[in-house]
């Protein structure tokens, strides 16, 4: 954590730099990576940090505390590297035991793959168009999810009647990056979409993420969609913490127009202040109990059951759309000061709203998680 916390306060001078250039400067991003931020999941057999999902919690909230573009993009870059435990291992060695590497991608199957062989290697032939490319910028490598199809162009439906998925792994120059990213917030993150035109992947550079890993360790018994929900309310979280703090600072010292006192002196301040802190840190130790208790049971059983899974997801998503609530809270009682470019208040709310919009902690999730604590049946595939 004292890496976090001295690269974090480096990057912090440079939020109006990021957010204009909408992606990270490279320099930052090196740093990141060469800090072991973009390889927070990455298997420890391949030099990886591999730490325990806590762990990774703590340094993407702290990162967020600073700059929410810098930790999103450090989150992705992990996440994303979450896929070296599933490929085989010489695939998985050569693309994830370099040094610094720099990893984006999503998971959502917006792509189509062909099987095929070339030169005696069988692989696939991918085509696609992806959003939410955060991060690829700046990436050595870039996942994206595909539906494979069968010889009449459809996708062979498996046992369970879904088609076939599978995360393909691209090389930075396969894949072309749209400049679209144009964003009320998370202006720095570059999530732009990028697509790739018959682009062959080899077997050995895709893996199923429903499928056993070939990495036994308890962070992936974790699924991928409960770490990214997971990590988007450590990006939210620290947002909010900023938000508080800011506000507390600003509060010592401003008197608003036309009155006498500051706003620290007025009573419907230090309510909202209080409920703010009592609101974060309750929803805060909500999610790391959620956490602390799907990594106890997969240590013990190698497993996760689906009652930790709803909890993370749901303890997730509360905490990013409170964390949207108390950013916005603290905008407003921030008043005319809360405007301005400079203000880190106007980007906590902006920054915070975006993050509470990606699917993994829609508002969707409470109904999938109401339906469960109430007992209905429930397709749980994407818990």
């Amino acid at each position: 954590m004292a890496l976090s916390e001295a690269l974090a306060l480096q990057i912090e001078p440079r939020a109006r730099e990021i957010e204009t250039r909408r992606s990270l400067p490279p320099d930052i991003a090196d740093a990141l990576a060469g800090a072991g931020f973009y390889s927070l999941l990455t298997p420890r057999v391949y030099g990886g940090q591999q730490v325990h999902v806590a762990t990774f919690f703590d340094v993407i909230e702290r990162l967020a505390r600073s700059d929410a573009s810098a930790a999103w993009c450090s989150f992705i870059s992990s996440t994303a590297c979450v896929l070296a435990a599933y490929l085989p291992e010489a695939a998985a060695a050569a693309i994830f035991s370099r040094p610094g590497l720099k990893a984006a991608g999503v998971f959502a199957p917006r792509g189509q793959a062909r099987p095929e062989v070339v030169d005696g290697v069988a692989g696939y032939r991918v085509n696609g168009r992806w959003a939410w490319g955060s991060g690829a910028l700046n990436a050595d490598v870039i996942s994206g999810g595909c539906v494979v199809l069968g010889d009449d162009g459809r996708p062979p439906a498996l046992a369970s009647g879904a088609p076939k998925v599978l995360a393909m792994l691209f090389d930075r120059g396969q894949v072309n990056l749209l400049d679209n990213w144009d964003s009320v917030g998370l202006c720095g993150s570059g999530s732009g979409e990028f697509e790739v035109h018959a682009v062959f992947v080899p077997e050995s550079r895709t893996a199923s993420l429903f499928a056993e890993p070939v990495v036994a360790a308890t962070l992936y018994r974790f699924p991928v969609f409960g770490l990214l929900a997971v990590a988007i309310a450590a990006v939210s979280s620290g947002i909010a913490r900023r938000a508080i703090d800011n506000l507390v600072a600003l509060a010592a010292h401003k008197v608003p127009q036309a009155g006498s006192r500051t706003l620290a002196e007025r009573p419907a301040v230090q309510d909202a202040v209080a409920r703010a802190e009592a609101e974060w840190r309750s929803a805060r130790a909500f999610l790391m109990e959620a956490v602390h208790a799907a990594w106890d049971v997969a240590e013990r059983t190698g497993a996760i059951p689906t009652g930790q899974r709803r909890d993370l997801r749901l303890a997730a998503t509360h905490l990013a759309h409170g964390s949207a609530a108390i950013s916005s809270r603290m905008f407003t009682l921030g008043g005319g000061h809360a405007v301005s470019g400079d203000s880190p208040l106007q980007r906590c709310l902006r920054d915070a709203h975006v993050a509470s919009q990606h699917m993994m902690v829609s508002e969707a999730t409470f109904e999938l998680t109401g339906r469960l604590l109430l007992g209905l049946p429930t397709l749980t595939s994407m818990l």
